[in-house]
C-alpha cells in the first residue's frame, strides 16, 4: 500500500503553465520576412534594365536646314525599249537588275518576214545588174557599128537612111544603158531597205542602264504603237540610266524663295534613315501647281551608289551656304532625355563594361529632340535614356 506521504504527493496540484506551441501562420510570417529580407540583398547585385543610345558626332550631322521637304528619286533617262516594227517575239535576252551596254542586244522578233523580203530584193538586184551587163555589150555593138557606118557613108558605100538607123539604134542603146543604171541604183536602195527591215528585228539598247522591268517574253507581239488595251506588248522591258538619278521635291510656294539653284542639300532615304546624302539645287522649275501651290525642284545628287534606285522616297533638308561652308561643328549629340541634373550640373551616364559612369557636361544648341553636348563627350558612346532616379555612378545595367 502506498503511504500516505505518497498519496498526498498525488493530490498535489503543479503551478507551473504547460508550455505551449507556436502557432504555423508565425513560422509562415517569418519565412515571408526572411524571403523579403534575401530579395532586398541580391537586388542590389542585380543589373537595372536600362534604355540606351548612341551619341552621334556633331560633324557627321552637317548644318541646319533652312527647309525641308519630301519627294522622291527620279531618272531623267528612262525609256520603255521597243522595236520599230510590228512583230513576234523570238528570243529575250533580258531580266530584270541587269546591266546593259549602249547598243547591246536585248531581244530578237520573228524576222521570216524580212529576211524574204531581203532575199527578194537581192535577187532584183541581180537581175537588174544582169540586164546592165546586156545593155553595155549592145551598146559597144551599137558604137562600133555606127563607126563602120559613118565610113561606108563617107564613101558614099551606103545609103544616108542606113546612117541614120546606126546613130538612132546606138542612142537608144545609150538611153536603155543609163535606165538600168539607175534600175541597179533603185535595186540597190531596196536591198539596203530589206537589210534594215531584218535589223529592225533586233532590239538594242538605246543607252547604257539597269532593266528594271522585263515585260515581254517570246511568242507575244510587239509593237511600238500602243493596241489599245489589247495583248500586243507596246515594249520589251524598262531601261533606267542609273547616271541620271537624282530627286525631284515639291515645294511650298510660299518657302520657294529660301531655295536657290546650287544651294547644298541633305538627302535622307527613307530606306536608310542613317545615311545622309550630300547634294545640291539643280534647278527650280519654273511654273507651279495651282492644284497643290507648289513648285518643283530638281535636285543632284553628288556621290553616286548602287543603293539609290528609282522611285525611292527621300526626305531632304536645303542647307544655309554660310553654315555649309562653316567648320564642323564640335562635340555630340545625344537625346535630351539622356541629359539629367539642374543648375548644380549636366551629366549623363555612360555604359562601359556593364556599369555606367557619371560624365558632367557641357550643353550646346537644341535640334528637335536632340541636345549638342560641347564638352564630356565625343561621338560614339552609349548613353542611358532617361536614367532611374535611383542611378548611381558604377551601377551596374543590363540594356533593353
Amino acid at each position: 500500500m502506498d503511504s500516505p506521504q505518497d498519496l498526498l504527493k498525488q493530490l498535489h496540484i503543479d503551478r507551473k503553465p504547460a508550455k505551449k506551441r507556436r502557432p504555423f501562420w508565425q513560422w509562415a510570417l517569418g519565412g515571408v520576412i526572411v524571403l523579403v529580407v534575401l530579395s532586398m540583398a541580391l537586388s542590389g547585385l542585380r543589373p537595372v534594365t536600362v534604355e540606351t543610345a548612341v551619341a552621334r558626332k556633331a560633324a557627321e550631322l552637317g548644318t541646319a536646314s533652312v527647309l525641308d521637304a519630301s519627294g522622291y528619286v527620279t531618272a531623267r533617262r528612262i525609256a520603255t525599249v521597243s522595236s520599230k516594227i510590228t512583230g513576234k517575239v523570238r528570243e529575250v535576252l533580258i531580266e530584270e537588275g541587269q546591266v546593259v551596254a549602249e547598243g547591246e542586244v536585248l531581244a530578237y522578233l520573228d524576222d521570216a518576214d524580212a529576211a524574204a523580203q531581203r532575199e527578194l530584193a537581192s535577187a532584183q538586184l541581180a537581175s537588174a545588174q544582169s540586164q546592165l551587163a546586156e545593155a553595155r555589150a549592145q551598146l559597144t555593138l551599137a558604137d562600133q557599128t555606127l563607126v563602120r557606118q559613118r565610113e561606108l557613108a563617107a564613101r558614099q558605100l551606103v545609103a544616108a537612111s542606113a546612117l541614120d538607123a546606126a546613130i538612132a539604134d546606138r542612142d537608144a542603146r545609150a538611153a536603155r544603158l543609163a535606165s538600168l543604171q539607175r534600175a541597179v541604183e533603185v535595186s540597190r536602195d531596196q536591198l539596203a531597205i530589206a537589210g534594215l527591215g531584218v535589223d529592225n528585228t533586233v532590239i538594242r539598247a538605246p543607252f547604257a542602264g539597269v532593266i528594271v522591268a522585263k515585260a515581254a517574253q517570246p511568242g507575244e507581239m510587239i509593237s511600238p504603237i500602243s493596241a489599245g488595251g489589247g495583248s500586243i506588248r507596246t515594249g520589251i522591258g524598262t531601261l533606267v540610266d542609273m547616271e541620271s538619278l537624282e530627286v525631284q521635291v515639291d515645294v511650298n510656294e510660299a518657302n520657294i524663295g529660301r531655295v536657290t539653284p546650287g544651294m547644298p542639300v541633305e538627302a535622307v532615304l527613307n530606306a536608310y534613315p542613317d545615311w545622309k546624302i550630300p547634294a545640291e539645287v539643280i534647278a527650280i522649275v519654273p511654273t507651279a501647281d495651282r492644284t497643290k501651290a507648289t513648285v518643283k525642284v530638281r535636285i543632284a545628287f553628288k556621290d553616286k551608289d548602287p543603293r539609290i534606285v528609282p522611285d525611292m522616297g527621300v526626305r531632304v533638308s536645303f542647307l544655309d551656304q554660310a553654315r555649309a561652308d562653316a567648320p564642323p561643328m564640335a562635340g555630340a549629340f545625344v537625346p535630351e532625355r539622356a541629359v539629367v541634373g539642374g543648375d548644380d550640373g549636366r551629366a549623363v551616364f555612360v555604359v562601359e563594361d556593364g556599369k555606367v559612369r557619371r560624365v558632367a557636361v557641357t550643353l550646346g544648341e537644341k535640334r528637335d529632340a536632340d541636345q549638342q553636348v560641347l564638352t564630356g563627350l565625343s561621338g560614339g558612346e552609349t548613353v542611358v535614356l532617361s536614367p532611374p532616379d535611383d542611378l548611381g555612378d558604377g551601377d551596374r545595367v543590363a540594356t533593353k
